[in-house]
């Protein structure tokens, strides 16, 4: 707790010493009830003694276990408690860039803002609202029939900075990739945004994670025509630009000589590459956009499947690349824009 506090006030931010301490032994995070009772206990003592609603808690666990996910689940769907988890043996070794990262992961679960850039994001200088959206689907394992699968949406809700973000998310059919009702989820998140803003975004860029090229025609023909026929029917006629994002592909790129990239062989963050190896004539690019310390850096492929903000390639690459500045759990620049990381996460 020390170093965190001490950590936190090195970051200008104020923590003051937790409101209630709770000792319990690790075999509780494996019995559902008795886990389910001891976070709803610790809320009411709180509730007692402050009259107010626990905001945060912080569980240090002395080893990794089993009972991570039966926390997160009760806390976050049964009790409404935020949590953070981190183990106690690196923790109290007070190493910095550890503390920097619970840090940063606390402060953006309980709403704070990690990362703002400094200049507006491209494009997009004009006075209207915009709005970024994340999609994906989250499959079962190969060897699991029944299990649905899950579809998150997340959204930003504030403007310009747009580093605030708003989910949903819901279970449909086994190993179905389109996103059921991905219109309604979506009109959902923007009357959200119309709630904290009071306006509705003009503009929306949604970007699209998981789909393979023989897919885009159902992300084309279904899921697009789905948002449109919503946004139509509550007299919303935003403009809308569709990009999906890819990882899964075995392209890799080199610097041709020692000086054209990093010290260990991997190129620039910020490498783009959009001729040659791309499609002829569609609108396509890849993008490194992270710093590859370890390893070879994986390109993420980006393709245009429905514009209409009229991007040029250098506006959107520039857009892309500035985003993914914004990651609220990271001091540098992250491999895939924030709003499918996000989606990935939730």
């Amino acid at each position: 707790i020390e170093n965190l506090m001490g950590k936190y006030r090195k970051l200008g931010i104020g923590m003051k010493e937790p409101v209630w301490r709770e000792q319990s032994s690790m075999w509780s995070l494996g019995d559902y009830n008795s886990l389910c009772k001891l976070l709803e206990n610790i809320e009411d003592k709180v509730q007692k003694r402050y009259r107010r609603k626990l905001q945060f808690l912080l569980c240090v666990m002395s080893d990794k276990h089993q009972g991570y996910k039966c926390l997160k689940w009760i806390a976050e769907t049964k009790v409404g408690i935020v949590t953070q988890c981190c183990l106690s043996g690196i923790a109290n070794e007070g190493k910095d860039q550890y503390l920097t990262n619970l840090a940063l992961k606390i402060n953006a679960k309980i709403g704070g803002s990690n990362v703002e850039l400094i200049n507006r994001l491209p494009h997009f200088e004009g006075e209207g609202h915009v709005m970024f959206i994340g999609a994906d689907v989250n499959h079962p394992a190969s060897r699991d029939i029944n299990s649905p699968s899950i579809a998150a949406v997340v959204a930003t809700v504030n403007w310009p900075a747009a580093n605030r973000y708003a989910a949903r998310v819901c279970a449909q059919g086994h190993r179905v990739e389109k996103i059921l009702n991905f219109g309604r989820i979506c009109y959902e998140l923007v009357s959200y945004y119309d709630r904290l803003n009071k306006v509705r975004p003009e503009k929306i860029v949604v970007f699209r994670d998981g789909v393979s090229e023989s897919q885009f025609h159902m992300v084309l023909t279904e899921e697009l025509q789905d948002l449109k026929s919503v946004f139509s029917d509550a007299n919303y006629f935003p403009t809308i630009t569709i990009i999906v994002a890819q990882k899964r592909h075995q392209t890799r790129f080199f610097p041709v000589g020692p000086k054209d990239g990093i010290q260990n062989g991997n190129v620039f963050p910020g490498t783009v590459v959009d001729t040659k190896v791309v499609h002829p004539f569609e609108f396509d690019f890849y993008l490194c956009s992270h710093y590859g310390s370890l390893g070879t850096s994986k390109p993420t492929h980006y393709h245009v499947l429905w514009d209409e903000h009229k991007f040029n390639s250098d506006d959107l690459q520039k857009l892309i690349y500035d985003m993914c500045f914004t990651f609220a759990r990271c001091t540098k620049p992250v491999s895939l824009v924030p709003p499918v990381y996000y989606a990935d996460l939730s």
